[in-house]
């Protein structure tokens, strides 16, 4: 992720053989592929910006964007989204509406009305409910949030096509409803962060080929 600071999502054995033991097709997976390392952004703001860049797009178109960020930002600091200007921020390559909303936060974190400290003290409803106030965070952003940055461990987003796609893909099905998804995210809990790392990794593969 370029010169932003990340680290691997922290997790081990425990998680591994948990997950293993109460679901044996995503254990056959996970043994197939290996301990995954998940890069995650520890600075909270710098992983909500890049949150909302990665809204709607490929990870691929993301990623092209968030460089051009990091380019033209040199610090992805409060202070220097809020005093750039909408076009500056739109200029990476993003829609303007985008921008608007990044630049808006900037300012509200820079001005204190969101205190992204705080957020640690919540439990992750409460997290999500706080940031979902805000004009461009929905849910899936707000939990990319507790995932990618706080490592939360218990994150199964319904929101992200991904992991749905993932789910489709380990279980062999050409669909899944909502309840089938709450059903298999009760089942990953308490550690669904680590089943959510596995199931971004499948997404990618043929659910035949597994």
């Amino acid at each position: 992720m370029g010169k932003v600071k990340t680290k691997f999502f922290s997790y081990g054995q425990r998680e591994i053989e948990y997950l293993q033991n109460v679901d044996q097709i995503l254990g056959a997976a996970m043994k197939r592929l290996g301990k995954i390392d998940r890069e995650v952004i520890p600075d909270l703001f710098t992983a909500l910006i890049y949150a909302i860049v990665g809204q709607q797009i490929s990870v691929k178109a993301a990623y092209t964007v968030w460089h051009r960020m990091q380019l033209h930002f040199e610090e992805m600091i409060p202070q220097h989204i809020a005093l750039a200007t909408v076009k500056e921020i739109q200029q990476c390559g993003m829609s303007t509406r985008k921008a608007i909303y990044i630049k808006n936060i900037g300012e509200a974190v820079m001005f204190g009305s969101l205190k992204l400290m705080e957020l640690y003290d919540l439990p992750d409803e409460e997290v999500i409910k706080r940031l979902s106030k805000m004009n461009g965070i929905g849910v899936w952003t707000a939990e990319m949030l507790l995932l990618n940055s706080m490592e939360r461990p218990d994150i199964v987003s319904w929101g992200d096509i991904a992991i749905r796609r993932g789910m489709m893909n380990l279980y062999n099905l050409t669909d899944i409803t909502k309840e089938q998804f709450e059903k298999y995210k009760k089942q990953y809990s308490p550690y669904g962060s680590v089943a959510s790392i596995y199931l971004w990794k499948l997404s990618f593969e043929d659910g035949n080929s597994l």
